[in-house]
């Protein structure tokens, strides 16, 4: 059995993209699982990882395997495990310390994976736990969204988007959503009532009275957003600056707070002027959370929407085209086809 296993690294900060190279498989722990990964999906953070924005929040030892969600095959159970077996077809977001899902290999807690919709493809769910948990995290845990609530989700036709605008819709809230003219038949299908091609309107001057809104933007379409709530009302941001409750939450250093509460202070001032609250969302891993959403995709209430699918050897090529951010969903590494070791 060989030891070896290939992934995608990074040896600095700021690399133009991560190599392909060969590497140690992943050592377990007891509460780990072995995975074979089949695919794994690109997502903003792993661009924000690759050039350091992420280091006040995160902080990460080189060489680094990029890579934050995946679907595949169990090859190896920890001696804690009870819940999971050898052979199980199971999808997930690993921990922040611990991410590395761009490799033939992943060693993750059993508490972080589900196991895979029966319904859809490796590719297929490899495109929704870290959009999807986002999503029902922000929408569900933080907004509480309920029937007849008002939520405006950003950049509907995006990764995020195209899954939050089918799970606020799926909790009764009435959706609208922002995208350019050419998506707008395809946000409309999703569940979309209100639709604003950015391109011709500013959302804030004809949207009024909402209950929520989820930003995936954050700059002037997050101050913005302010503009259209009722009060009580509330803003979502995973695009724009944490603030002092979220550092104190996360566990930052008292200077760390200090820094996020001045670099929010404008935001801060936003909440109070419109009576709502603002709340950023740097989202947990759950296999509990993720299992909800396996059902909702077996029971066809959700679908996935995948822009393109790359091999893993054009992982450069596909890492270059969504950071380009016009990718309509997701977009998709294959790595493996069978899960021997």
């Amino acid at each position: 059995m060989t030891t070896k296993m290939r992934a995608a690294v990074i040896d600095r900060y700021r690399q133009p993209q991560p190599t392909i190279q060969s590497v140690a498989r992943p050592t377990m722990q007891p509460h780990d699982v072995l995975v074979k990964v089949m695919a794994a999906s690109l997502n903003p953070i792993d661009h924000k990882t690759k050039d350091g924005a992420m280091r006040l929040l995160l902080h990460y030892q080189f060489p680094l395997i990029l890579g934050s969600d995946f679907a595949g095959e169990i090859v190896a159970v920890g001696s804690a495990v009870t819940t999971f077996q050898v052979g199980d077809a199971v999808y997930g977001r690993p921990r922040k310390d611990r991410i590395g899902t761009f490799a033939e290999y992943l060693a993750i807690d059993a508490d972080d994976i589900a196991l895979k919709p029966k319904n859809l493809s490796y590719v297929e769910a490899a495109a929704i736990p870290l959009v999807g948990l986002t999503s029902y995290q922000a929408l569900h845990d933080l907004m509480d969204l309920k029937a007849g609530d008002k939520v405006l989700i950003q950049a509907g036709a995006g990764g995020i988007g195209t899954l939050a605008i089918q799970l606020a819709k799926q909790l009764g809230a009435e959706v609208a959503t922002t995208t350019s003219a050419s998506h707008v038949e395809l946000v409309r299908q999703l569940g979309a009532d209100h639709i604003i091609d950015y391109h011709q309107t500013d959302f804030s001057t004809t949207l009024h009275d909402y209950d929520a809104v989820f930003d995936t933007l954050g700059g002037k379409n997050l101050a913005r957003a302010f503009q259209i709530l009722k009060p009580g009302g509330q803003v979502v941001s995973i695009a724009g600056r944490p603030d002092a409750t979220f550092a104190r939450q996360y566990g930052l250093p008292g200077w760390k707070v200090g820094l996020f509460k001045l670099a929010t202070r404008q935001l801060t001032k936003l909440a109070q002027q419109y009576q709502s609250q603002y709340q950023f969302l740097f989202m947990w891993p759950s296999g509990t959370e993720l299992a909800k959403l396996t059902m909702m995709f077996e029971q066809n209430r959700l679908r996935t929407i995948i822009d393109r699918t790359f091999a893993f050897e054009q992982l450069e090529q596909a890492m270059a085209y969504a950071e380009q951010g016009h990718a309509t969903g997701k977009v998709v590494i294959e790595i493996g086809t069978q899960a021997s070791i």
